[in-house]
């Protein structure tokens, strides 16, 4: 059962939503595209760099597994608030950093925040949005990914290149401080989970979040997130150091890309609706493997062909998120979803921080700045995608024998 809403204020909260993800996503993202500047500021090399991105998503996992002891037992809303107003403090810590290790400490903390709050939205979304609709609520969410790159990253680069790194941190946490005070607003308690009746249902059957069946789902997220981010922390490195771009070019590569994001996540959403979220996770897999293996070979090129390609590469890649969340959190009752879908989002964060710190052992920057090793670590990244389209046979033949999860 999820909770009523008129359609008016179900489309704001789903902006508010949005807007959370979008905060995240732009001071997650943000570090990505700086990272030549951070190498050149604070001297560190591409494994450095790498723990720099990994402590972000490694500490959101570690929360991710402690959330799975607690998260269902408070108000999703009041959760919520909680740790977006920790998100927020962390943010303006990075801003106030004086070094890297200072840096990397208020990223640790920021992530440790950003991943249970990721799980308590995807817990929110299962419990307000009927099942008909969830698709494309998830894709309206998740848009928020591609607009952090289309407006949000051009924008922090910019700030970055003409007040300093430090000025975007400044700016997310002012329109952080505005999607608290909106959520504080708009979005209704959601405590259904908490009844007694749901407690009484849940404690009938033993606690299938936990059944080999669906600890698949987190299999299946790991593979599909850790194939990704192989690559995409060193994207902006390679353009610079290897495809010979500039570093005033990555604001319209990543505004291209962006764009490209931006539009797929609703498109996919839809998809999701009419075709179910396993057949459009495995084209997706199988339509980002060649992508993957284009763009970690290609030479010196121009501006339109390395857009281009970098293009195709977000579009599809950033679209697998979609159908993978649709399909895990379709089955699990809404008395366990927060648990398990904090469990996932570890599963999500450990697998872009593993990835990142994975691609760092392998690529060597050379005295030119190029990468070296970074076509190796794309065909990793397509056999990892393999194995994710393995998991998800297995898991949607599991989940046939799982009675099917409450809405």
């Amino acid at each position: 059962m999820t909770v009523a809403l008129s359609s008016r204020r179900e489309h704001w909260v789903l902006l508010l939503l949005a807007a959370v993800q979008f905060t995240h996503m732009m001071d997650f993202m943000l570090v990505m595209p700086l990272g030549p500047e951070f190498m050149r500021l604070f001297g560190i090399s591409a494994a450095s760099f790498g723990v720099l991105v990994s402590a972000y998503t490694l500490a959101s996992a570690g929360m991710g597994l402690l959330g799975g002891l607690w998260l269902d037992r408070f108000d999703r809303k009041r959760t919520l608030l909680v740790l977006y107003a920790g998100f927020l403090a962390a943010t303006l810590l990075c801003g106030a950093a004086d070094g890297y290790f200072g840096l990397l400490a208020a990223r640790t903390v920021a992530g440790a925040c950003a991943g249970l709050m990721s799980a308590v939205i995807q817990a929110i979304i299962g419990d307000l949005i009927p099942m008909e609709r969830r698709g494309r609520a998830i894709g309206t969410v998740m848009a928020s990914y591609g607009l952090s790159a289309v407006a949000g990253v051009p924008l922090g680069l910019g700030l970055a290149t003409q007040w300093g790194w430090r000025s975007p941190f400044w700016v997310i946490g002012a329109l952080s401080a505005g999607a608290w005070l909106g959520l504080l607003v708009l979005l209704p308690a959601v405590n259904r989970h908490l009844s007694p009746a749901r407690e009484a249902s849940s404690s009938a059957v033993p606690a299938p979040a936990w059944t080999p069946g669906l600890a698949l789902g987190w299999v299946l997220t790991f593979s599909v997130v850790f194939s990704g981010f192989l690559l995409i922390p060193y994207l902006s490195p390679f353009m610079v150091g290897n495809l010979g771009l500039q570093l005033s070019d990555l604001s319209w590569i990543y505004l291209c890309g962006g764009a490209a994001s931006l539009v797929s996540a609703r498109g996919i959403g839809r998809l999701v609706d009419r075709y179910g979220p396993a057949r459009v996770l495995g084209a997706l897999l199988v339509g980002t493997m060649v992508p993957h293996l284009v763009f970690t070979h290609l030479s010196a090129s121009p501006l339109p062909v390395v857009a281009g390609v970098f293009v195709l590469f977000m579009g599809l890649t950033s679209g697998r998120a979609i159908p993978t969340m649709a399909l895990v959190a379709s089955r699990v009752p809404p008395a366990l979803r927060g648990r398990y879908l904090a469990m996932n989002m570890a599963a999500s964060d450990g697998a872009s921080g593993l990835g990142a710190w994975v691609s760092g052992l392998l690529i060597t920057v050379a005295p030119d700045g190029a990468l070296v090793g970074f076509g190796f670590v794309g065909w990793i990244a397509v056999g990892v995608t393999g194995c994710a389209l393995f998991t998800l046979w297995v898991f949607t033949r599991r989940a046939v024998a799982l009675s099917p999860a409450p809405a």
